[in-house]
């Protein structure tokens, strides 16, 4: 059997948890059966049953196209430039609307079985219209149009599959749950204080740490509000780059001047760090914290978790499956009002609430490490990527009747 991955990110292109995702699917996929990997990018590597074949998303001539309308049409190309070639795959599976398209020309064109994995939902994600204007119709129009004809529809949490179920036209027994993993000898605590030194963290103070990428969606912008509220004492470390739109960049910058007038133990690393220098900031910080206004997962939980860090996360989506309130660490709610229900409707109690929740643990080392030691079992018991694998490798042999 053959899979072929149809994905936007993958190595050394990786800047969301989908990428992270693809990364670790495909290598232990690759132990089970032959993988093909087509990406956005320049990569040309092949190893055992893995070859992995970028394709240029910028080759697209598009003078004086407006701005927003630029990344749909480089898509929809990459996707076409895609399907050329030598196409022998069992499987197709996609990730991330970016790479849908590529998969609903495959099975139209060349009758290739259909996988989606919604990493995320577009109809949950309005505020794309401010990066993509009215393509956010497009963008929108082609997952509606992948998830609809796929011939399974993988959520990497039980509140993905409802919302799959609720946004689109979909049989339930199409829609499969497996989650997103981690790789526990990789992603474990490490002494290494090489990082800290690098972006200048104070090694004998404590610090509160947030990774991911400037968007809505990751809800930085809350974050660095109840910075106000979080004790003086306490670090505040935001490993935050790769905005979404030049105004959400403005606006995290603004912020995050303004809170730096009032107190010099706020770092900003406006840089999207290396595998090894994540792992040493989650080692090392006191808390995690995660506010995210919608996650259908939230990959950056398990991987503070398999390092041992305790948790303050929104208690939204996925999260909700992954971090255990009161054992791993603490789930914020996050009030939304049904008429904007992907804004909080209260920002600032919500920037209140995790600011609470981040003193408490802050007060409580011993809290802290034991919501550490339980979340890195919690993370080993059930978000294994060798046996996310096979869950993955049973759905491709019930797609080709092959069990």
């Amino acid at each position: 059997m053959k899979v072929l991955f149809y994905t936007r990110e993958y190595p050394p292109h990786v800047y969301g948890g989908a990428g992270v995702h693809v990364e670790y699917l495909a290598r232990e996929l690759s132990q089970l059966m032959e993988v093909e990997v087509r990406c956005f990018g320049d990569q040309d590597k092949e190893a055992e049953q893995l070859r992995v074949l970028g394709f240029n998303s910028d080759s697209l001539p598009l003078n004086n196209t407006k701005p927003e309308l630029a990344p749909i049409f480089r898509t929809l190309n990459t996707c076409i430039q895609m399907n050329s070639g030598v196409m022998n795959a069992d499987i197709v599976h996609c990730h991330t609307w970016y790479a849908q398209f590529a998969g609903i020309l495959s099975k139209l064109c060349y009758g290739i079985p259909l996988i989606v994995t919604t990493h995320s939902l577009e109809p949950l994600r309005p505020w794309k219209r401010e990066q993509l204007g009215r393509g956010y119709d497009a963008s929108s129009w082609i997952e509606k149009t992948a998830i609809e004809m796929a011939d399974a529809v993988i959520a990497v949490s039980q509140e993905t599959k409802a919302d799959v179920l609720n946004y689109f036209n979909v049989d339930e027994k199409k829609v499969s749950v497996i989650y997103n993993g981690i790789d526990l000898d990789e992603y474990s605590e490490t002494n290494d204080t090489s990082a800290l030194d690098k972006f200048g963290i104070d090694k004998l103070k404590p610090y509160v740490l947030f990774v991911g990428r400037i968007t809505r969606q990751k809800g930085i912008i809350h974050l660095v509000n109840a910075i106000r509220y979080i004790n003086s004492e306490t670090q505040v470390i935001l490993c935050a780059g790769a905005p979404d739109t030049e105004e959400i960049g403005r606006e995290m910058k603004q912020s995050v001047e303004e809170v730096q007038k009032i107190r010099s133990n706020v770092i900003w690393i406006a840089e999207m760090v290396s595998k090894r220098e994540a792992i040493q900031l989650y080692s090392h910080a006191a808390v995690f914290c995660c506010p995210s206004i919608y996650e259908p997962f939230g990959i950056i939980n398990i991987e503070a978790m398999a390092c041992k860090t305790a948790v303050v996360a929104s208690s939204v989506g996925g999260i909700k499956e992954v971090v255990v309130d009161g054992e791993t660490g603490i789930l914020v709610p996050l009030e939304q009002e049904t008429t904007a229900p992907f804004e909080a409707s209260h920002p600032d109690k919500f920037s209140r609430d995790l600011a609470a929740g981040i003193n408490k643990l802050m007060a409580d080392k011993n809290l802290r490490e034991t919501m550490g030691a339980v979340g890195r079992k919690r993370v080993e018991k059930y978000f294994d990527w060798k046996a996310i694998a096979k869950q993955t490798e049973t759905l491709y042999k019930k797609i080709l009747n092959h069990d």
